[in-house]
C-alpha cells in the first residue's frame, strides 16, 4: 500500500485541522484557547500552562491559578495581548475570563470560518495526493512500476484521499454542531 511517511503526512493534516478548529471559540471555553499563550515570566517566554493551573469551572469560563502570586500582572498582560476580544479579571490569587454567548450571525460567522479551515486541508490533502502521484509515474517511467501498477496504486492513494476528505467533513459538521448548540 503506501509507506508511513505518506500516510503520516494525511494524519498530520487532520491533526492540525483538529487544532485549528479548537481554537475556534464557540461561545464555550476551552483550555486549549490559552494554555500556549507566551507569558513574560522569570526573564523568560513561557507557555501559560507552564506557570499556572488552568480549569473550566463552567462552560464559558476559564479559570487561571498562577503557581507563583508574583505572575498575575505578566499573565494578564499576555492574555490582554494575545485575546484583544476578552476582558481577564483579576480576582485574588485567579484571573478569570467568561466568555459570552455569540449572536446568532457570529455563530454563522464561526461556521464559515470553520469550514474555510475545513477546505484548506482538503487542497493540502490533494497535494498530498498530487506529490504521491507524480511519485507514481517517476517509478512507471523509469520501469520500476508497470502501468497497470501505477493505476492500482492511484486508485488506491485515491480511496485514501476520500477517506480523510470524510474525515475532515466530519470535523467540520461536528464543529458546526457545536458553534450551533452553544
Amino acid at each position: 500500500m503506501f509507506n508511513m511517511i505518506e500516510e503520516n503526512a494525511f494524519k498530520e493534516i487532520l491533526t492540525y485541522l483538529t487544532s485549528e478548529l479548537a481554537k475556534i471559540r464557540a461561545g464555550r471555553a476551552s483550555i486549549d484557547m490559552v494554555e500556549k499563550i507566551s507569558v513574560d515570566a522569570y526573564g523568560a517566554h513561557m507557555p501559560l500552562n507552564q506557570v499556572a493551573t488552568l480549569s473550566l469551572p463552567e462552560p464559558r469560563m476559564i479559570v487561571i491559578q498562577p503557581w507563583d502570586k508574583s505572575v498575575i500582572k505578566d499573565i494578564e498582560s499576555a492574555l490582554r495581548l494575545n485575546m484583544t476580544d476578552i476582558n481577564p479579571v483579576v480576582d485574588g490569587d485567579t484571573i478569570r475570563i467568561t466568555f459570552p454567548a455569540p449572536t446568532e450571525e457570529r455563530r454563522k460567522e464561526l461556521v464559515r470560518e470553520a469550514y474555510k479551515r475545513v477546505e484548506e486541508t482538503k487542497i493540502k490533502i490533494r497535494q498530498i495526493r498530487e506529490d504521491i502521484s507524480r511519485g507514481f509515474k517517476k517509478q512507471k517511467d523509469e520501469g520500476e512500476m508497470s502501468e497497470d501498477e501505477e493505476f492500482r496504486k492511484k486508485e488506491e492513494l485515491q480511496k485514501l484521499v476520500d477517506e480523510y476528505n470524510a474525515q475532515s467533513d466530519k470535523a467540520g459538521e461536528r464543529k458546526e454542531e457545536d458553534i450551533m448548540s452553544g
